[in-house]
């Protein structure tokens, strides 16, 4: 009996010793291999990206998914996330916002501008980025607010309530939870970026941020934001539009001057005046027989009447008599990457892969929300106030503007960061990349602005590889170089 007793206990040993150098082997592989990759834990591995159709071979790791930011409303956010191609461990973490209000990001600048893979051709593979940010930085992508692009909510009133203070507390609460899923990143340097209408979406997520950082355990490690053709002022981006379309022969001299004589921007009763209502609807008018965002380039002739959407702005008197608009294309890329981009995102497959439907029931994605534009109820007519107040706080602000977009244009964000009053560190002169021109550029007390020479509304499609130097100079918080080195 005692034999069988301690054959048994010996047995029992030997069991538990085998299970544990198996736990000690197991948890040791799985810490090299989450030590490669960023440290990937559970709640990460849940939304890890495997298998998206058509993509290139690449060796860093892609997330994306939702992030629930209202338990009672079931409203949830879609994300998609690249980490950095080489040493993520050690570099920034970028937001990207796109604007509309209603468009996608991951429409746009994941899969037409700055993310690794741009969708090729109608349905077909992804093209690997080799300007993709992800280069120089940890890039997050956010579909915000709910109704854009995967993003949702249950609670149909929600969608009534969309504006700008009900999309920089989403996303505020968006951040957090998502660095629970993250928490690598949780103290990591951190940056908002954005285009278009983010505008005003990132200074106003930028300032809620500094507001809430007052409360240590809330604490992002905001260092900047960067902005691309932002949308500004109302009053100074309107003035640039009209004033840019006459400079740039869009219109005539007549409708420019009637414009001039009997528009006020700065009034609330602007549009009740019907020789100004009717001057703006005849720039408005030929702007349709163009490329707004992109004054000479060609516009998408594909199948339908539309492009599928474009990014459009909030000022909304501006479309009440205009199509949608058609995509910013310049030589080398597709004009009608709106339409390839939503033929692949509504694709079974790669719902599957995004972890946003199982493959058997569809969301319908579009690239931008329609609605959400028309029915926009909240927006700030000026941002610059948040401007002085980043700035005050020490936040690295940088403002890029393509000089062939006519939407928002060089000459509004010149009219716009003017008004600011700023002193001038370092006189307007030239900036390069790789010996050439790629734009001017003039720093500010507390705000660098460049322009990127040739460039429409979304920079980084017409100058992707100038777009990605600049982006570079940013996080180092140095100048563009000024010679031609």
């Amino acid at each position: 009996m005692d034999f069988v007793v301690k054959l048994m206990f010996t047995l029992t040993l030997a069991l538990i010793a085998s299970l544990s150098m198996e736990l000690v082997v197991g948890a040791r592989s799985d810490w090299q291999w989450s030590n490669k990759h960023n440290k990937l834990n559970l709640l990460e591995s849940g939304d890890l990206v495997i298998n998206l159709p058509g993509q290139p071979k690449v060796d860093f790791q892609h997330h994306a998914g939702y992030v629930t930011v209202d338990e009672k409303n079931g409203r949830a956010l879609f994300y998609w996330f690249y980490e950095a191609s080489t040493l993520p461990d050690e570099k920034p973490l970028v937001l990207w916002l796109n604007g509309g209000p209603g468009c996608s990001s991951v429409g746009y600048g994941a899969t037409q501008e700055i993310g690794p893979f741009i969708v090729d051709t109608d349905g077909h593979p992804l093209k690997l980025n080799p300007y993709a940010w992800n280069t120089e930085a940890n890039m997050l992508f956010l579909e915000s607010p709910v109704g854009v692009g995967f993003s949702y909510s249950n609670t149909t009133t929600d969608y009534d309530n969309l504006g700008d203070d009900f999309t920089a507390n989403d996303a505020y609460t968006f951040l957090h939870k998502w660095f629970l899923k993250f928490p690598s990143y949780r103290s990591r340097i951190f940056y908002v970026a954005g285009e278009s209408y983010a505008g005003k979406y990132v200074p106003e997520l930028a300032e809620l941020i500094l507001d809430k950082n007052k409360e240590p355990t809330l604490l992002i490690n905001l260092k900047g934001i960067l902005l691309g053709n932002p949308e500004t002022c109302d009053a100074e981006d309107w003035k640039g539009l009209v004033d840019y379309a006459w400079s740039h022969a869009v219109v005539s001299d007549e409708t420019h001057e009637t414009i001039r004589m009997f528009c006020d921007f700065n009034s609330n009763n602007t549009w009740s005046n019907n020789d100004c209502s009717q001057a703006v609807d005849e720039v408005l008018r030929q702007y349709k027989e163009i490329d707004i965002y992109s004054l000479y380039t060609s516009v998408c002739i594909g199948n339908s009447t539309s492009s599928g959407g474009s990014e459009q702005t909030s000022l909304q008197v501006m479309f009440r008599s205009t199509s949608k608009m058609m995509p910013r294309i310049m030589g080398g890329y597709d004009p009608c990457l709106d339409e390839y981009a939503t033929t692949y995102y509504n694709r079974p497959d790669v719902q599957k892969a995004l972890h946003v439907s199982n493959g058997d029931h569809l969301k319908n994605w579009s690239i931008c929300n329609m609605k959400i534009f028309d029915d926009w109820s909240d927006s700030k007519e000026s941002v610059l106030p948040i401007y002085k107040k980043l700035i005050a706080a020490g936040l690295r602000i940088w403002v890029y503007s393509g000089d062939t977009d006519g939407r928002v244009p060089v000459l509004s964000t010149r009219y716009s960061l003017s008004s600011l009053g700023l002193p001038i560190t370092r006189a307007w002169r030239p900036w390069y990349h790789k010996k050439q021109v790629g734009g001017w550029l003039q720093e500010y007390e507390g705000l660098t602005f460049a322009t990127f020479r040739g460039a429409g509304h979304a920079v980084p499609i017409f100058k992707p590889s100038e777009s990605l130097a600049f982006f570079s100079s940013f996080l180092r918080g140095e100048s563009p170089p000024f010679k031609r080195y």
